[in-house]
């Protein structure tokens, strides 16, 4: 029965049939079995601060418990899904905080979907390579068989990636954009008489709508300092999670104008015209890297016509000359 069955799958899938079937059996049990090996019991004194809530709040409970179970989904698989090692836990964290993605569990859903993802382009592979081998009747190759499953397992597996790294620099991008054009805002607000505080609120709250990641950064600023967390030590958060040069030198500044008394409205109005300064040099550096990209472009697209033009009749006529003679 073995052997009739090897002669089927090696008859059907090549000579790596049998291998194919197990693999694809090992897969199986795999995902069959992660939810019982990483099964983890639900925290008591979790459970009990979701029932702490008021008898009357009957829709703010459901909402909470709804919210919970989709975290405890995850939570379950936190020792797969998450880095154990400290230092790149943090990290982790932080690099979704800078892409934007502020839930407790950004770091969980991150790896959940590169997994999914890499098993399920993996497997769709995988299918697709033995529907078109028993269809078309011929043979898959190794190489084939391995390209129609490796590359779409490795292309799910970095998609994840891909995108919170291109949201990373987008959101990036958009705050050094925004940055100077806030600094002038928040000095017209400081000058006119408002606290630091209230200008932040009001620079939020006025550049939501051309830069709204910047204005989410103060947001949170203006949040936690209305929480009664030390000012210093929110604009030092907001530097941190920022990850931008431009943001921690501001955040320098104002600590350092906090710590021996100087005029904020002073340090802000040197800080904005440098900001402005530095924004001009920006644009300055891309126009004069403009020729040089547009050098190889000038070679490919206009060299030719123009060699067409000026040495096309000279060769047409030569041409003519030796055919006629």
């Amino acid at each position: 029965m073995l052997s009739n069955l090897n002669t089927f799958l090696t008859d059907r899938l090549g000579d790596l049939g049998p291998l194919l079937l197990i693999g694809g059996l090992g897969i199986v049990l795999i995902v069959i079995a992660l939810p019982t090996l990483l099964k983890k019991k639900p925290d008591e004194f979790a459970r009990i601060r979701m029932q702490r809530t008021d008898a009357g709040a009957a829709e703010g409970k459901a909402a909470v418990l709804r919210r919970a179970e989709k975290t405890d989904k995850l939570e379950k698989f936190a020792t797969f899904l998450e880095p154990q090692n400290a230092e790149q836990l943090s990290a982790a964290r932080l690099k979704m905080l800078r892409a934007g993605y502020r839930s407790k569990n950004a770091v969980r859903m991150f790896h959940f979907t590169q997994f999914i993802l890499g098993i399920g382009f993996l497997t769709l592979g995988l299918i697709y390579a033995l529907v078109t081998s028993l269809t078309s009747g011929v043979e898959v190759s190794t190489q084939s068989l391995i390209l129609w499953t490796i590359v779409p397992g490795a292309m799910g597996y970095y998609l994840p990636q891909y995108w919170v790294n291109s949201r990373l620099t987008k959101r990036q991008t958009e705050i050094v954009q925004g940055f100077p054009d806030a600094l002038d805002m928040m000095l017209v607000c400081v000058e006119a008489g408002q606290s630091l505080d209230q200008s932040i609120i009001r620079v939020a709250r006025e550049t939501k709508a051309g830069y709204p990641a910047l204005a989410e950064e103060f947001d949170m600023v203006s949040n936690e300092v209305k929480a009664g967390k030390e000012r210093v030590m929110v604009l030092k958060d907001m530097s941190e999670r920022v990850g931008i040069a431009d943001v921690s030198s501001f955040v320098t500044t104002l600590v350092q104008s906090a710590t021996f008394g100087t005029s904020i409205a002073e340090a802000l109005r040197v800080y904005s015209a440098e900001m402005r300064d530095k924004r001009v040099m920006r644009a300055e550096e891309k126009a004069n890297k403009l020729p040089t990209k547009l050098t190889l472009g000038t070679m490919l697209f206009c060299v030719p016509a123009l060699l067409i033009i000026l040495i096309g009749p000279s060769l047409f006529g030569i041409a003519t000359a030796f055919g006629g003679g």
